[in-house]
């Protein structure tokens, strides 16, 4: 199994502030029998990527990842028809992208997929926020966003758009590529099993939003094992009541039962 990190510069464990889920599920696969590979994405590893101008999301996450396929297809400890790729956050959204780049994929596992285009999510999130920590989130954060998303969706994005005046400060060439890319329908195009798992307590990736995509565009596909988790947040999190940015700052680990039924799904589940 290859481990895909959400969006941003993370390191091998996905480790956010004392949490490191992507280290969660790589020692719990590999308790349970899978070799996994998990790595520093390069705008973690390599801070002029992150900076370069002409950044996009296939740069930042596919050749790499098609790099961790074939060194684990090539391990002599490895069946190099059973490499699989799990992706979180960003990193779900991506790996149909990388199943096409790496036909020898064998399956792939997608945790908290966003499909609502990132622009239009940010808009929600912060305005979820706003309503859960008003003291922390002014109206005028709404509206910067509000303004960036319009830029994005509009005919006036072009390749020299300034990253200032967008959201989160990544380059236009990345938002013309995220504009335009269905992780959905490119899952949909594949002949691969895909597990796809959802928090139910996620606020940033929410069922509502984007488990609905998931759902509809692969609507009678036997391959596609969609499962959601309802007490677990955004990280896989179990916990109760809304959830909020503050409890990832609390030492957690990933759903004991998530993991379990991924190592499951790996060795009876697929369809």
């Amino acid at each position: 199994m290859v481990l895909l990190a959400g969006g941003g510069p993370f390191d091998r464990d996905e480790t956010s502030g004392p949490n490191k889920p992507l280290k969660d599920l790589a020692w719990g696969l590999a308790s349970r029998g899978t070799t996994v590979l998990r790595f520093d994405k390069a705008t973690y590893a390599h801070r002029d990527v992150a900076a370069a101008s002409d950044l996009t999301m296939t740069q930042e996450y596919v050749p790499h990842a098609v790099d961790a396929v074939d060194l684990l297809r090539s391990h002599r400890s490895v069946d190099p028809e059973r490499v699989f790729v799990l992706g979180h956050s960003m990193g779900g959204k991506v790996a149909p992208a990388v199943a096409v780049a790496a036909p020898t994929v064998a399956g792939l596992v997608i945790m908290a997929g966003d499909t609502q285009p990132m622009h239009h999510a940010a808009v929600r999130v912060v305005s979820y926020l706003a309503t859960l920590l008003p003291d922390q989130v002014p109206p005028a954060v709404i509206e910067t966003f509000q303004r960036q998303a319009a830029l994005v969706d509009s005919a006036e994005l072009t390749p020299s758009t300034p990253a200032a005046d967008l959201p989160f400060g990544l380059s236009a060439p990345y938002w013309l590529e995220l504009r335009d890319y269905d992780p959905v329908a490119i899952a949909a195009g594949l002949s691969k099993p895909m597990l796809i798992l959802q928090g139910g307590r996620d606020y940033q990736v929410t069922v509502a939003n984007d488990l609905v995509r998931w759902r509809t565009g692969l609507a009678g596909r036997p391959e596609a094992d969609i499962r959601v988790y309802e007490a677990d947040n955004h990280l896989f999190f179990p916990g109760a009541g809304p959830s909020t940015p503050a409890e990832y700052g609390t030492p957690q680990h990933v759903d004991p039962a998530v993991i379990a039924d991924i190592a499951h799904w790996l060795s009876h589940g697929q369809r």
